[in-house]
Order: C-alpha cells, then structure tokens, then sequence
C-alpha cells in the first residue's frame, strides 16, 4: 500500500514538472526584433548646454499661487525661444492660464495627402520643479539650480533639479522636433506640445485647463504620451537586458484628512485618560498595519507575463506558472516598496498636525494620509476600507474635493503601442518592452477620456542607484541618455506621424 501511495506521489510529482515545463517553454519571447534606426546627427554637447539652461531656471510650482515664480516661467518661455527658433516659427503657440505652453504642428492637410485626416498626437512634458529641501541642500554633489555638466565615474552628466523630472523630456521633445524641421520633415498627423506648469502640483491650471480648451474645441486624440515608467537596468530581479516599461494604465491619487475631536482639551497638569493625539496616532497606526491586500493580477501580471520568456530560471519558471507560484511571487515582490506598490492601493501618512502649546491638551488633532489608488478600486471603495482599517468611530475619514481616479488600461495591440514599441527598439537595441502600471499620476491622467490610448514612459535609462534621485538629492540626467531620449522622440514622430503611419 505504502509503496502504491509513494509511486502515485512520484507520477504526480513528474506530471506537475511536465506541466511546468511545457508551460515555461511554450511562453516564447513577445518581442518584435527592429533594426536599429538611421542614427541622428546631434551636437549633444549643445543640446546639453541647453538642457542645462533650462535647469538653471528654477520654476517651482506653487499650488495656491498661480502668480508665484511668474519670472521663472517666463524667463523659461524666453529660453525656449532662443533655444529652438525653427520650432517657434513654425508651430503655433498658446498660453494655457499664463504659463502652461501648448504647441500645434499642423499636419498636411488632407486633400494634399490624399488620406482622410487622422486624429492629432499629443505628447506631454512639464516645466515645473519640486523645491529642494533646504536642509538636504548642502548634500548635493553640484548646486541643485545651477545645471552643472560634470562627469562621475567616466560619464558626463547634466545635474540638477529637472535634469530628470521633466526637463529632460520636455527638451529632448523640442529638440527633435527641431530636429525634425530642419530636416524638411512634414508630419501627416497633426501633433499638439503640451508643457505643463503645475503638473507637481496637481495640474489643475495647466493640463487641467488644456482639458477645458480640447473638450471646447471637440479634440480627440489618437494617443497621449506623457512621463510614467522607464528603462530599467538591473532593478526587476531575473531581468538581464534594460527594460522599457510603458506605462498603459496610472493609479489614481486622493489625500484623505482624519481628525479626533473632543468637546475640550484642558491644562496638561490634568490630562484625561484618552488625548485626541493618542487616539488618532492609534487610529494611524491601526492603518499602517493592515495595508490593502496585494494582487499581482492586472496589469502586473500582464507585465510579468511578457518578461518571462527574457528570464533565466528560476525566475521565468515562476513567471510561466504564476496559476502555481503567484502567492510565492507575490510575497517576494512585497517585501521591496518600489514593487509592492505594484501589487496594491498605498496609503502614505504625510503629514500630522495637533496642539498649540506644550502644556495645553488640545481638543483637535489631524491627519494626512496620501493614497494612490489601484485600478479595480475607487475613491468611494478606499476612504470606506479605512475607515474600517481605523477601527474608532471617533477618527473622521473625509473624502477630498481633489481626487483622480485610476485610469483605464490602454491596449497594448493598439497601433500607437506598437509603434512606441518600435521605437524603443530601434533606438535602445536590446531593450525589452513590457506593459506596466505607473504608480504615481501624470498630467495625462485628465486626457483620458479625450484620447483612444494613453501611455506613459519615459526614455530614461535607470539602475538602482538611481531611485533615490528623483524628487531627491543630486538628480542628474547622462549626456549620452539624453542623446537618446533625443532620437527616440525623433523617430517617435516619424513612427507615427511619417509618411508610412504608424
């Protein structure tokens, strides 16, 4: 009997590595192989010099103000202007409430093409920086406006803050077009610029309005571009070569505000035996220890399904068989909060505020906590579930008047997307190009519904080292990655927009 049950095991064991096997085997490479493309002549030490400029000019947004740093922005008009002259005497341009730019190149007109018109392009970027924390300032390699190019490590560099978030897009964006004109080129799908100037402050003047104005005007788009999700190099385990990840979808965004009432404080020499602090600190911390429960399906499972088959084992044979080992993968990508992020709805305590004097108990205490929210859940959804996570009826959970919702996932079968997929292999050979979710938001977040696809990715090449730098200390752009963020929105627009069509 005991030797029948240890054969049977041993059959289903070899049954379950067959399944396995043919499984991982039968997930082949999803990637399309392109030559790569006629190379871009480019004095990229100008283009540096320009970039560089750009980063010199500190516009920092403001949320309340629509007026503050009004010199900075204009200052940066002016150095669009004199940085890229064919550019603006070709394309028209508009000013979206004072500082937002939004540029048109005009497409052929039908009759000459002899097609019917096909709906515009819009691609986006924004000139708006975060602050730099004055207490970090003094730990920068470089000043952080004074757009230094200095070399580390046997690489050139443009440092400062907006190298990478969004100069660098926004300026190889104008670059290529530049580019572009010069070469004679005419697009044959109109192509609207959008430079944001509050996109780090939630974008409501600027892409917000340019929202307004296309829904005026009766646009649609073919597709939308804006900054998301980059190329990765050595940061998804199992994954050798860069990875593009385009972004088809971007979590929604809400700040909720908690608070603990009581009828009154009093003098801290008589202290009642609950505090409103204690209460919502509990109510707090009640939240940070049952997050929202991780999901790998979605979007991440569609990513991890096209990186598989570039995997080594044992990564691809979990990738292949997520129906068996999806909680495995799971539990492993939690314990990283860049991949975790993936998997759920985040809640962030940002900011806690309570008392006026160190001898008052004060009657009112209150709480941030940021949320980004994860497509299959809603606004509505969240602010419910933590007011369960919170677990006292007397912590307030309210739902704020500003709330972006998630977006809804574009097609990656949409001509747009493979074009963008071309691109990236054309001008970053060997790169790997998978769908992803962007965790953070965009400004293209208001064009959804204006547009049949919209994606989000930017051509920045990115290691572990450097994570920390956005938003953070010593961000920095490489002259050479610059170079080809260049080309890759240079043959972007001839991709899509050339003659041949995407």
């Amino acid at each position: 009997m005991l030797l029948k049950l240890v054969k049977g095991l041993i059959a289903l064991a070899m049954l379950l590595a067959a399944v396995l096997a043919a499984n991982t085997l039968r997930q082949t490479s999803r990637q399309t192989n392109f030559p790569p493309a006629p190379r871009l002549t480019l004095d990229e030490t100008g283009a540096a010099n320009r970039l560089a400029g750009a980063v010199r000019i500190a516009t920092v947004s403001d949320q309340i103000d629509a007026q503050a740093n009004a010199a900075a922005f204009r200052a940066f008009h002016r150095h669009l202007e004199t940085s890229f002259p064919r550019l603006h005497a070709t394309l028209k341009r508009e000013f979206i409430n004072d500082f937002t730019l939004l540029y048109t190149w005009q497409a052929a007109t039908p009759s000459s093409l002899g097609t019917p018109a096909r709906k515009p392009i819009l691609l986006m970027a924004h000139m708006d920086v975060v602050p730099v924390d004055a207490a970090t300032e003094k730990q920068w390699t470089h000043p952080p406006f004074a757009g230094t190019l200095a070399n580390d490590g046997g690489t050139t560099y443009v440092w400062g803050r907006g190298a990478w978030d969004n100069k660098s897009n926004l300026m190889s964006q104008m670059e290529a077009i530049e580019a572009l004109l010069q070469n004679g080129f005419q697009p044959q799908q109109t192509i609207h610029l959008l430079l944001g100037a509050d996109e780090e402050v939630n974008g409501v003047r600027g892409a917000g309005g340019a929202q307004k104005l296309f829904k005026e005007r009766g646009t649609r788009f073919d597709f939308v571009l804006d900054e998301g999700l980059v190329i990765t190099e050595g940061i998804i385990p199992g994954v050798a070569a860069p990875a593009a990840l385009i972004g088809i979808t971007q979590k929604g965004y809400m700040t909720a505000e908690l608070a603990v009432r009581f009828a009154k404080g009093g003098h801290a020499s008589m202290p009642p035996k609950e505090s409103v602090i204690g209460v919502l600190a509990e109510g707090v911390a009640r939240i940070e220890k049952n997050p929202f429960p991780p999901s790998i399906k979605g979007v991440p499972e569609q990513m991890f399904a096209t990186l598989a088959p570039e995997m080594g084992f044992p990564n691809r044979l979990l990738m292949s068989n997520l129906w068996l080992f999806g909680p495995l993968v799971q539990a492993k990508l939690s314990q990283s909060d860049a991949t975790r992020a993936q998997l759920h709805t985040t809640s962030g305590t940002t900011l806690f505020h309570a008392g006026i004097k160190d001898n008052i108990i004060p009657s009112e205490a209150r709480a941030s906590i940021n949320l980004r929210i994860l497509p299959g859940d809603t606004s509505d959804t969240v602010i419910e579930a933590l007011r369960s996570k919170a677990g006292d009826p007397r912590i307030e959970i309210n739902k704020p008047s500003f709330v972006v919702e998630p977006t809804r996932a574009s097609s990656t079968a949409a001509p747009a997307f493979r074009a963008l997929e071309k691109t990236v292999r054309e001008t970053f050979p060997g790169a790997i190009v998978a769908p992803g979710l962007f965790t953070a938001r965009a400004d293209a977040g208001y064009m959804d519904a204006l547009a049949d696809n919209v994606y989000l990715f930017s051509p920045v090449r990115v290691g572990p080292k450097d994570t920390p730098r956005f938003h953070g200390i010593d961000e920095r752009i490489a002259i050479g990655n610059y170079a080809e963020m260049i080309r890759f929105y240079h043959r972007l627009m001839q991709n899509t927009a050339g003659s041949a069509g995407p």
